[in-house]
């Protein structure tokens, strides 16, 4: 393992307005799961080889959140969502990069450009591997959605060895009758059950931002107190 470089950066909030944000970055080579998960219990997410977590010195609303796997259980609703899902076939394996993919990326995120006034720059292959591709070693995957044989759905994720850690998922607005983003944060579950995962690491819970106040609903939870350094312990209440 080798960490090429960290910094930090300032900027505009993404998750809440007038408000602005610091954000450590650590770029590491060649990282261990073990590491790996010592970083994401301390609050850091990864894209590609690049790992970070918000260090803003007057705000803590970004909160890190993780699903008690073993002591969730599906409600009627969510179990509905699992049946009317039966047709579509999901795959793992490691993460790759196909014209498929970005074509469907793009058609994401020009959807929730319109729907939720996201930024949208096109994304290119490049831009694509090093963040969802590059860096996934020995504990990155993604899971495939198909319905029929047709590509509809991407869920980034690493697997640890306590639990499974949520990146990103992208997926085709045409079949958003099948809620594919909680199709897909069930499956997990699942997938962490079968597996004795005892968490679902779901990143940042920031109440007053509605694209990621949602995370609240999977009871039972924890979030991560303060903002522990890895010669610290992680306390998670």
């Amino acid at each position: 393992m080798n960490i090429l470089k960290e910094f930090k950066v300032n900027d505009t909030c993404s998750y809440l307005d007038n408000k602005n944000q610091t954000t450590h970055y650590k770029v590491i080579d060649d990282c261990s799961t073990v590491f790996c998960q010592e970083l994401v219990e301390r609050g850091y997410r990864r894209f590609g080889k690049m790992y970070f977590r918000p260090i803003c010195g007057d705000c803590n609303e970004c909160q890190s959140i993780k699903i008690d796997v073993e002591n969730f259980n599906f409600s009627s609703s969510q179990k509905r969502v699992l049946k009317k899902a039966s047709n579509i076939k999901s795959y793992i394996q490691r993460p790759s990069l196909t014209k498929t993919h970005l074509e469907l990326f793009e058609k994401y995120h020009l959807y929730m450009r319109d729907k939720k006034g996201w930024n949208h720059s096109p994304s290119s292959a490049q831009t694509y591997y090093s963040s969802f591709v590059d860096g996934h070693h020995d504990f990155g995957y993604e899971v495939l959605y198909y319905y029929e044989d047709k590509l509809i759905g991407v869920d980034l994720i690493d697997v640890l060895d306590d639990g499974v850690s949520s990146i990103y998922f992208y997926y085709d607005p045409e079949y958003s009758r099948y809620s594919l983003g909680r199709l897909s944060l069930y499956n997990q579950i699942l997938f962490a059950k079968k597996s004795k995962k005892k968490w679902i690491y779901l990143g940042y819970y920031v109440k007053e931002c509605p694209s990621l106040s949602y995370k609240s609903h999977y009871t039972p939870y924890l979030t991560l107190k303060d903002r522990p350094e890895l010669n610290e312990d992680a306390s998670w209440l």
